[in-house]
Protein backbone atom coordinates (compact mmCIF):
# COMPACT_ATOMS: atom_id res chain seq x y z
CA UNK A 1 0.00 0.00 0.00
CA UNK A 2 1.19 3.27 -0.98
CA UNK A 3 0.80 5.88 1.67
CA UNK A 4 0.95 9.52 1.70
CA UNK A 5 1.64 11.59 5.51
CA UNK A 6 -0.25 14.96 5.69
CA UNK A 7 0.16 17.43 8.10
CA UNK A 8 -2.45 19.81 9.29
CA UNK A 9 -2.86 23.55 8.92
CA UNK A 10 -3.96 26.39 11.49
CA UNK A 11 -7.62 25.99 11.91
CA UNK A 12 -7.12 22.53 13.66
CA UNK A 13 -5.66 23.10 16.74
CA UNK A 14 -7.33 22.29 20.20
CA UNK A 15 -6.05 23.24 23.62
CA UNK A 16 -5.45 19.59 25.39
CA UNK A 17 -3.73 18.18 21.52
CA UNK A 18 -0.82 16.68 21.93
CA UNK A 19 -1.23 16.21 26.15
CA UNK A 20 -2.16 12.26 25.83
CA UNK A 21 0.84 11.42 23.49
CA UNK A 22 3.45 13.20 25.54
CA UNK A 23 2.25 11.13 28.37
CA UNK A 24 2.14 7.87 26.28
CA UNK A 25 5.51 8.22 24.57
CA UNK A 26 8.59 9.97 26.57
CA UNK A 27 9.69 10.43 22.50
CA UNK A 28 6.31 12.67 22.24
CA UNK A 29 7.34 14.58 25.47
CA UNK A 30 10.76 15.08 24.23
CA UNK A 31 9.22 17.42 20.89
CA UNK A 32 7.27 19.33 23.20
CA UNK A 33 10.72 19.85 25.53
CA UNK A 34 12.62 21.05 22.49
CA UNK A 35 9.72 23.17 20.97
CA UNK A 36 9.77 25.17 24.51
CA UNK A 37 13.49 25.41 24.26
CA UNK A 38 13.54 26.48 20.82
CA UNK A 39 11.47 29.55 21.85
CA UNK A 40 12.31 30.18 25.03
CA UNK A 41 9.11 30.01 26.53
CA UNK A 42 6.45 27.07 27.72
CA UNK A 43 4.70 26.79 24.86
CA UNK A 44 3.76 23.39 26.07
CA UNK A 45 1.78 24.95 28.50
CA UNK A 46 -0.44 26.91 26.32
CA UNK A 47 -1.38 24.24 24.04
CA UNK A 48 -2.16 21.68 26.96
CA UNK A 49 -4.10 24.16 29.23
CA UNK A 50 -5.10 27.64 27.16
CA UNK A 51 -6.58 29.49 27.30
CA UNK A 52 -8.00 28.75 24.04
CA UNK A 53 -7.68 32.76 22.63
CA UNK A 54 -3.77 32.71 23.26
CA UNK A 55 -3.35 29.40 21.64
CA UNK A 56 -5.26 30.31 18.53
CA UNK A 57 -2.70 33.42 18.43
CA UNK A 58 -1.18 33.03 15.09
CA UNK A 59 2.54 33.26 16.21
CA UNK A 60 1.32 30.16 19.00
CA UNK A 61 -0.94 28.25 16.61
CA UNK A 62 1.64 27.32 14.04
CA UNK A 63 4.50 26.65 15.92
CA UNK A 64 2.14 24.29 18.33
CA UNK A 65 0.17 22.23 15.52
CA UNK A 66 3.70 21.59 14.09
CA UNK A 67 4.71 20.01 17.96
CA UNK A 68 1.81 18.24 17.47
CA UNK A 69 2.33 16.40 14.35
CA UNK A 70 6.12 16.10 15.20
CA UNK A 71 5.02 14.45 18.78
CA UNK A 72 3.28 11.84 16.13
CA UNK A 73 6.11 11.39 14.41
CA UNK A 74 8.04 10.74 17.11
CA UNK A 75 5.42 8.21 18.57
CA UNK A 76 5.65 6.50 15.31
CA UNK A 77 9.36 6.25 15.31
CA UNK A 78 9.17 4.82 18.42
CA UNK A 79 6.87 1.87 17.56
CA UNK A 80 9.35 1.15 14.21
CA UNK A 81 7.22 3.73 11.66
CA UNK A 82 9.56 5.70 10.08
CA UNK A 83 9.09 8.94 7.77
CA UNK A 84 9.92 6.68 5.16
CA UNK A 85 7.26 4.61 5.05
CA UNK A 86 5.55 7.03 3.38
CA UNK A 87 5.68 7.84 -0.04
CA UNK A 88 5.38 11.22 0.00
CA UNK A 89 4.59 13.83 2.70
CA UNK A 90 2.67 17.06 2.48
CA UNK A 91 1.24 19.66 4.81
CA UNK A 92 -1.96 22.25 4.39
CA UNK A 93 0.38 25.96 4.56
CA UNK A 94 2.19 25.70 8.13
CA UNK A 95 1.55 22.47 7.85
CA UNK A 96 4.76 21.80 5.02
CA UNK A 97 6.76 23.26 7.60
CA UNK A 98 5.75 19.97 9.65
CA UNK A 99 6.22 17.95 6.53
CA UNK A 100 9.57 19.44 5.58
CA UNK A 101 10.85 18.81 9.21
CA UNK A 102 9.36 15.01 9.69
CA UNK A 103 10.99 14.22 6.16
CA UNK A 104 14.53 15.43 7.60
CA UNK A 105 14.71 18.71 5.62
CA UNK A 106 14.60 21.27 8.73
CA UNK A 107 15.45 20.79 12.19
CA UNK A 108 13.18 20.92 14.71
CA UNK A 109 14.28 23.38 16.64
CA UNK A 110 14.65 25.68 13.03
CA UNK A 111 11.27 24.85 11.98
CA UNK A 112 9.39 26.08 15.73
CA UNK A 113 11.60 29.24 15.31
CA UNK A 114 10.34 29.65 11.80
CA UNK A 115 6.70 29.03 12.43
CA UNK A 116 7.22 31.61 15.50
CA UNK A 117 8.55 34.38 12.97
CA UNK A 118 6.00 33.34 10.04
CA UNK A 119 2.64 33.55 12.19
CA UNK A 120 4.48 36.91 13.74
CA UNK A 121 4.99 38.36 10.47
CA UNK A 122 2.06 36.96 8.80
CA UNK A 123 0.18 39.04 11.69
CA UNK A 124 1.86 42.15 11.08
CA UNK A 125 1.56 42.11 7.54
CA UNK A 126 -2.13 43.35 7.56
CA UNK A 127 -3.72 46.28 10.21
CA UNK A 128 -6.22 43.65 12.42
CA UNK A 129 -9.33 44.10 10.65
CA UNK A 130 -8.22 45.48 7.12
CA UNK A 131 -8.11 41.69 5.86
CA UNK A 132 -10.66 38.71 5.58
CA UNK A 133 -11.00 35.27 4.76
CA UNK A 134 -14.63 33.39 3.14
CA UNK A 135 -14.95 29.86 2.34
CA UNK A 136 -16.67 29.63 -0.81
CA UNK A 137 -18.71 26.11 -0.76
CA UNK A 138 -20.22 24.60 -3.70
CA UNK A 139 -18.43 26.54 -6.69
CA UNK A 140 -14.69 24.93 -8.32
CA UNK A 141 -11.84 26.85 -8.05
CA UNK A 142 -11.89 28.22 -11.84
CA UNK A 143 -15.46 30.00 -10.85
CA UNK A 144 -14.22 31.04 -7.81
CA UNK A 145 -11.13 32.62 -9.27
CA UNK A 146 -12.95 34.77 -11.67
CA UNK A 147 -15.49 36.07 -8.93
CA UNK A 148 -12.63 37.02 -6.68
CA UNK A 149 -11.57 39.14 -10.06
CA UNK A 150 -14.35 40.65 -10.43
CA UNK A 151 -15.07 41.79 -6.77
CA UNK A 152 -11.67 43.03 -6.22
CA UNK A 153 -12.13 46.77 -8.19
CA UNK A 154 -8.50 47.68 -7.50
CA UNK A 155 -8.02 46.07 -4.35
CA UNK A 156 -6.95 42.83 -3.57
CA UNK A 157 -9.10 39.44 -3.36
CA UNK A 158 -7.61 35.92 -4.53
CA UNK A 159 -8.59 32.18 -3.75
CA UNK A 160 -6.11 31.57 -1.26
CA UNK A 161 -6.83 28.11 -0.82
CA UNK A 162 -7.96 25.70 -3.06
CA UNK A 163 -8.91 23.08 -0.63
CA UNK A 164 -11.46 20.29 -2.68
CA UNK A 165 -13.84 19.83 -5.75
CA UNK A 166 -16.50 22.08 -3.57
CA UNK A 167 -14.11 23.95 -1.21
CA UNK A 168 -12.21 27.29 -1.92
CA UNK A 169 -10.98 30.16 0.39
CA UNK A 170 -10.71 33.89 -1.07
CA UNK A 171 -8.66 35.98 0.59
CA UNK A 172 -7.92 39.77 0.56
CA UNK A 173 -9.46 43.16 1.58
CA UNK A 174 -12.30 43.01 3.97
CA UNK A 175 -14.59 45.03 0.91
CA UNK A 176 -13.73 42.79 -1.61
CA UNK A 177 -13.61 39.34 0.09
CA UNK A 178 -17.23 40.95 1.07
CA UNK A 179 -18.41 41.49 -2.63
CA UNK A 180 -16.79 37.71 -3.31
CA UNK A 181 -19.19 36.40 -0.90
CA UNK A 182 -22.32 38.61 -2.31
CA UNK A 183 -21.00 37.15 -5.95
CA UNK A 184 -20.44 33.65 -5.01
CA UNK A 185 -23.75 33.36 -3.46
CA UNK A 186 -25.67 34.95 -6.74
CA UNK A 187 -23.67 32.60 -8.61
CA UNK A 188 -25.45 29.73 -6.71
CA UNK A 189 -22.98 28.53 -3.79
CA UNK A 190 -23.96 26.41 -1.47
CA UNK A 191 -22.65 29.05 1.23
CA UNK A 192 -20.12 31.50 1.30
CA UNK A 193 -18.60 32.49 5.28
CA UNK A 194 -16.43 34.95 6.45
CA UNK A 195 -13.41 32.66 8.43
CA UNK A 196 -12.64 33.58 11.54
CA UNK A 197 -8.86 34.30 10.98
CA UNK A 198 -7.36 37.39 12.31
CA UNK A 199 -5.26 38.02 8.75
CA UNK A 200 -5.87 37.34 5.12
CA UNK A 201 -3.31 34.54 4.44
CA UNK A 202 -1.64 33.45 1.11
CA UNK A 203 -2.90 36.41 -0.90
CA UNK A 204 -0.87 39.53 -2.42
CA UNK A 205 -1.13 41.40 0.88
CA UNK A 206 1.15 39.00 2.70
CA UNK A 207 4.12 40.23 1.12
CA UNK A 208 5.38 41.91 4.13
CA UNK A 209 5.55 38.46 5.62
CA UNK A 210 7.35 37.15 2.26
CA UNK A 211 9.70 39.00 2.80
CA UNK A 212 10.78 38.76 6.28
CA UNK A 213 10.46 34.94 5.78
CA UNK A 214 12.94 35.05 2.65
CA UNK A 215 15.39 36.94 5.23
CA UNK A 216 14.95 33.78 7.91
CA UNK A 217 15.10 31.00 5.09
CA UNK A 218 18.30 32.27 3.73
CA UNK A 219 20.01 31.72 7.61
CA UNK A 220 18.80 28.19 7.94
CA UNK A 221 19.97 24.87 6.75
CA UNK A 222 17.95 22.82 4.69
CA UNK A 223 18.67 19.75 4.06
CA UNK A 224 17.35 16.99 1.19
CA UNK A 225 14.26 15.41 2.28
CA UNK A 226 14.85 11.87 3.44
CA UNK A 227 10.92 11.56 1.03
CA UNK A 228 9.67 14.18 -1.26
CA UNK A 229 7.69 16.95 -0.44
CA UNK A 230 4.70 18.20 -2.02
CA UNK A 231 4.55 21.77 -2.65
CA UNK A 232 1.65 23.87 -2.00
CA UNK A 233 2.81 26.10 -4.29
CA UNK A 234 4.06 23.63 -6.79
CA UNK A 235 1.25 21.08 -6.20
CA UNK A 236 3.88 17.92 -7.03
CA UNK A 237 7.10 16.65 -5.62
CA UNK A 238 10.32 18.96 -4.86
CA UNK A 239 13.45 17.37 -3.07
CA UNK A 240 16.06 20.31 -4.08
CA UNK A 241 17.08 22.30 -1.05
CA UNK A 242 17.52 25.70 -3.01
CA UNK A 243 13.55 24.78 -4.56
CA UNK A 244 12.33 24.23 -1.29
CA UNK A 245 13.79 27.54 0.20
CA UNK A 246 12.38 29.83 -2.88
CA UNK A 247 8.53 27.82 -2.75
CA UNK A 248 8.13 28.03 1.50
CA UNK A 249 8.75 31.95 0.47
CA UNK A 250 6.28 31.65 -2.51
CA UNK A 251 4.11 30.14 -0.29
CA UNK A 252 3.44 32.84 1.61
CA UNK A 253 1.62 34.88 -0.87
CA UNK A 254 0.45 32.00 -3.22
CA UNK A 255 -2.16 29.84 -3.71
CA UNK A 256 -2.31 26.41 -1.69
CA UNK A 257 -2.82 24.07 -4.10
CA UNK A 258 -4.28 21.10 -1.92
CA UNK A 259 -6.79 19.51 -4.17
CA UNK A 260 -4.51 19.31 -6.69
CA UNK A 261 -1.46 18.15 -4.40
CA UNK A 262 -3.85 15.01 -3.85
CA UNK A 263 -4.69 14.51 -6.75
CA UNK A 264 -1.43 14.54 -7.95
CA UNK A 265 -0.38 12.10 -4.90
CA UNK A 266 -2.86 9.60 -6.01
CA UNK A 267 -1.72 9.66 -9.48
CA UNK A 268 1.57 8.49 -8.32
CA UNK A 269 0.07 5.45 -6.86
CA UNK A 270 -0.96 6.61 -3.59
CA UNK A 271 -4.23 4.57 -1.94
CA UNK A 272 -3.72 5.67 1.94
CA UNK A 273 -3.39 9.19 3.79
CA UNK A 274 -2.23 9.04 7.32
CA UNK A 275 -3.31 12.75 8.90
CA UNK A 276 -0.41 13.40 11.30
CA UNK A 277 -1.61 15.94 14.14
CA UNK A 278 -4.73 17.42 15.14
CA UNK A 279 -7.99 17.34 13.42
CA UNK A 280 -9.50 15.76 10.96
CA UNK A 281 -9.91 18.21 8.15
CA UNK A 282 -7.13 17.05 5.69
CA UNK A 283 -8.93 13.42 5.74
CA UNK A 284 -12.29 14.90 4.61
CA UNK A 285 -10.81 16.47 1.92
CA UNK A 286 -8.90 13.51 0.92
CA UNK A 287 -12.07 11.38 0.89
CA UNK A 288 -13.99 14.00 -1.59
CA UNK A 289 -10.53 14.53 -3.66
CA UNK A 290 -9.31 11.21 -4.45
CA UNK A 291 -12.65 8.54 -4.10
CA UNK A 292 -10.31 5.60 -4.21
CA UNK A 293 -8.04 6.84 -1.30
CA UNK A 294 -7.96 5.47 1.84
CA UNK A 295 -7.32 8.35 5.10
CA UNK A 296 -6.93 7.83 8.41
CA UNK A 297 -6.40 10.48 11.18
CA UNK A 298 -3.65 9.93 14.08
CA UNK A 299 -3.55 12.81 16.79
CA UNK A 300 -3.63 10.23 19.72
CA UNK A 301 -2.48 7.16 21.21
CA UNK A 302 -5.49 5.35 20.06
CA UNK A 303 -5.04 6.60 16.75
CA UNK A 304 -1.48 5.70 16.55
CA UNK A 305 -2.28 2.22 18.02
CA UNK A 306 -4.83 1.41 15.49
CA UNK A 307 -2.46 2.45 12.48
CA UNK A 308 0.24 0.52 13.35
CA UNK A 309 -2.53 -2.83 13.59
CA UNK A 310 -3.98 -1.90 10.70
CA UNK A 311 -0.15 -2.14 9.12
Amino acid sequence: MARAFLFPGQGAQTVGMGRALAETWPEAAAVFAEVDDALGEKLSAVIWEGPAEALTLTANAQPALMATSMAVMAALAAEGVAVTAARFVAGHSLGEYSALCAAGALSLTDTARLLRLRGQAMQAAVPVGAGAMAAILGLDAATVDALAAEAAQGGVCAAANDNDPAQVVVSGDVAAVTRACDLARAQGAKRALMLPVSAPFHCALMQPAAEAMAAALAEVAIAAPQVPVVSNVAAEAVRDPAEIRRLLVAQVTARVRWRESVAWMAAQGVTETWEIGAGKALSGMVRRIAKGVESRALGTPEEVRAALAAG
